[in-house]
């Protein structure tokens, strides 16, 4: 069955979307609304958050994910919500060398501690209230890769798979399934950031089949498939939505 944009596919469920302010998330988050779904948008920024109400009439949370322990505590005082989608991330460039332990730390935090801690708390009140659910964890095609600059980014996402599997392993018994969608460059405000010299992009483009970088929208469709009944018998997977990036 082909679902469109006034689908009522999420109708009387509640999603948590981090990172909902920008990108892919704020996506998400606008795509769920349409499906049916009440919106539970979790970001940093509170003008965003209010921006994306407006818009879609989401209830919001404002939590800085590199603060743990407020993730916990947003995530717990919010519950429960139906479905996840671990969205946020943030990245800094620096070459191997000038790698500071800092800049490290704080985005293993955002990228991989924050989304275990939020799947916690949803997967521990799941499982009291014998409910199945799903997770979603974005993560992002430079966990297989060694992308220059990047090797902070590329080893958070690249745990937030290794715990997605687990995630999966373990939760499944308990009818929760989990998955990461793994993109390639996708146009959002961090990837044109990091990508708007075309020396540095042409190599990647070259590598597209499709013979251009990806759409938040695009993404978007992918999480929410995930999301779905309709994915029923999918969980431990990573989707890599790489416009063919990996098979030339």
């Amino acid at each position: 069955m082909i679902m469109t944009d006034d689908s009522r596919e999420f109708a009387g469920r509640t999603v948590l979307v981090t990172g909902a302010t920008k990108g892919i998330g704020r996506t998400t988050a606008e795509l769920l609304a349409r499906r049916g779904a009440s919106v539970l948008a979790l970001g940093r920024s509170t003008g965003e958050l209010a921006s994306l109400n407006a818009e879609i009439g989401c209830r919001t949370i404002a939590v800085d994910l590199a603060d743990v322990e407020a993730t916990r505590a947003s995530a717990r005082a919010n519950l429960p919500f139906d479905l996840l989608v671990n969205c946020a991330g943030t990245t800094v460039l620096q070459p191997f060398l000038d790698l500071t332990l800092e800049t490290f730390d704080r985005i293993m935090t955002v990228n991989a501690k924050a989304p275990i801690v939020v799947a916690q708390e949803y997967a521990r009140d799941r499982i009291a209230s014998k409910r199945p659910g799903a997770i979603v964890n974005v993560s992002s095609d430079a966990s297989f890769l060694g992308v220059i600059d990047h090797a902070a980014y590329c080893a958070s996402k690249a745990a937030l798979d290794a715990a997605t599997r687990v995630m999966a392993n373990e939760l499944g018994p308990h009818g929760i399934r989990v998955n990461s969608v793994n993109p390639n460059i996708t146009l959002t405000d961090m990837a044109r950031l990091a990508w708007s010299d075309p020396v540095r992009s042409a190599p990647r483009l070259q590598r597209m089949p499709i013979g251009r970088f990806l759409e938040p929208s695009e993404i978007a469709e992918v999480i929410v498939f995930l999301l779905s009944d309709r994915a029923s018998a999918v969980t431990g997977s990573t989707y890599r939505v790489d416009g063919g990036f990996a098979t030339a």
